[in-house]
């Protein structure tokens, strides 16, 4: 039987009922509509011992366009079409830097057909070393008196820890890496292999990923320091997301202020 390898981020997301295309590049599997194929996922990729079948699948459609040429409509409305350079970046980390918008990238479309185990919810997982980290660090005066917080979940969204530390005088940015740094760190010993991690500092997301040159002389050493944690994790994702859907690490960072510099508060409110 054909196979079609996915990473294990969309392996979750296609037992969740969420995902039903996957995209490739550099592809000559000879695949048909119609045609049934077998789904891997590929938990760590560099370990074929961990990956698994999470079902059959039918083939429903097969799109083949160039990278630049692709449009919303022609991916549904499953997920957001990202914007042209961000989708350059993206296949040129999986697949190098010969990948350009004029690449072909075939999209195969498919429906369940004889799933290996139960398609799960969103938010069940059987994988305790996968886990969900919010982060964020605040400074009153930037610079001024700094903390930064973090929550670990697992993908029920059960709180497994948190806490945060108070920084000193620091700059807001470096607070928001410190938080990244020390939520990383209690990810490892909780023994995860896959953390996604939330912030609300755009900065410090896109230079994770690579988008965002890192030219603050005193950044330098925390994203170095970041990135290395990176590395004894099978799979991090960093994700930005809005303020109010970073509340519990916020708060854990007024909290800290509030008891370490309470004289700053009117001032200099986070």
């Amino acid at each position: 039987m054909k196979a079609l390898k996915v990473n294990h981020e969309t392996a979750r997301l296609i037992q969740a009922g969420k995902c039903h295309a996957t995209w490739r590049i550099n592809d000559d599997k000879d695949l048909h509509v119609n045609d049934i194929v077998m789904l891997i996922d590929q938990v760590n990729p560099i370990d074929p011992t961990t990956w698994k079948e999470i079902g059959k699948v039918r083939i429903t459609q097969i799109l083949e366009k160039q990278l630049g040429q692709l449009t919303q409509n022609d991916i549904g409305t499953e997920e957001t079409l990202a914007p042209l350079e961000d989708r350059l970046t993206l296949y040129r980390k999986f697949y190098g830097p010969q990948v350009r918008f004029e690449t072909p990238v075939k999209i195969v479309f498919f429906t369940p057909e004889e799933p290996a185990e139960p398609f799960i919810g969103v938010g069940a997982t059987n994988a305790p070393t996968e886990f969900k980290l919010f982060t964020d660090g605040g400074s009153r005066g930037n610079p001024g008196p700094s903390a930064c917080g973090y929550v670990l979940m697992n993908m029920d969204d059960v709180i497994i820890d948190r806490d945060g530390l108070f920084l000193g005088v620091t700059t807001n940015n470096q607070a928001e890496y410190q938080s990244l740094k020390l939520g990383l760190e209690v990810a490892l010993k909780h023994k995860a292999q896959i953390v996604y991690c939330n912030m609300d500092s755009m900065l410090v997301i896109n230079q994770m990923k690579g988008l965002y040159k890192v030219k603050n002389q005193d950044l330098i050493p925390l994203n170095v320091a970041v990135k290395n944690l990176v590395t004894k994790f099978t799979k991090v994702v960093f994700t930005y997301v809005p303020r109010e859907h970073n509340r519990r690490a916020d708060e854990m960072v007024n909290k800290i202020l509030n008891e370490q510099a309470p004289e700053t508060i009117k001032n200099h409110p986070k």
